[in-house]
């Protein structure tokens, strides 16, 4: 009874953000894999960017090792495995890095960003700055290992506090220094409603940033 509690979800995929790098610290490394593992508990498909090093690597091959689905999606440029590891998983190559993202989140029914670098920050804000226009109403979710984001969630508070995000969107996504507490963030998510934003029509860019049906890219199954 408590196995069918823990993997019951209302998700099917999850988009996880994370570095390239391992870091340097073995708390990054752990939570990556831990991730991998609930994912795999929950039997949630993985979205990711394709590459099988750094916390990239460790997340895919966790989910892969357990008998998840893994889907990676990588822009042809970096393609190779001196730039990208050993893949796992089904492996999506498509034209650049808009391409990716929009393909990323258009297979996934909600995001979390491991620790990363520039790279995950632009991901994770982009798909909040999407949720805050209205043009998806997915769950995002950031993993605050060991307190690695507690600068950028000051950072937010600061531009709540001052006026550049309203109090209400604050609220737009979720924190959690585990996975475990974080998946159960998201399932519990409930969108904020915004009457303004409510009243913008995002149809063309809903479509453009991959929100619409799935188109075919060119895969690979490893």
């Amino acid at each position: 009874m408590e196995q069918e509690k823990n993997v019951k979800s209302r998700f099917k995929s999850v988009c996880v953000f994370c570095g390239s790098s391992s870091g340097k610290r073995d708390c990054y490394r752990e939570a990556a894999i831990e991730l991998g593992q609930e994912l795999v508990a929950k039997r949630l498909d993985l979205v990711y960017g394709g590459g099988g090093i750094g916390l990239m690597g460790l997340v895919a091959r966790a989910v892969h090792g357990g008998g998840g689905r893994v889907l990676g999606i990588i822009p042809r440029p970096l393609i190779g495995k001196e730039r990208t590891g050993e893949t796992v998983g089904e492996l999506a190559v498509v034209a650049d890095m808009h391409q990716r993202k929009a393909e990323m989140a258009r297979h996934a029914d909600c995001f979390i960003a491991l620790p990363g670098g520039y790279g995950t920050l632009e991901e994770l804000l982009e798909v909040i700055t999407w949720a805050q226009l209205g043009i998806h109403h997915k769950p995002v979710g950031l993993l605050n290992v060991d307190g690695y984001y507690n600068y950028l969630l000051t950072f937010i508070d600061k531009a709540v506090d001052d006026g550049f995000i309203k109090p209400s969107q604050r609220h737009i996504f979720v924190s959690a220094p585990n996975a475990k507490e974080l998946v159960q963030k998201l399932e519990e998510y409930v969108p904020v409603q915004d009457e303004e934003v409510a009243k913008l029509n995002w149809e063309v860019e809903i479509e453009q940033v991959g929100f619409a049906a799935p188109v075919k890219q060119t895969e690979v199954a490893l």
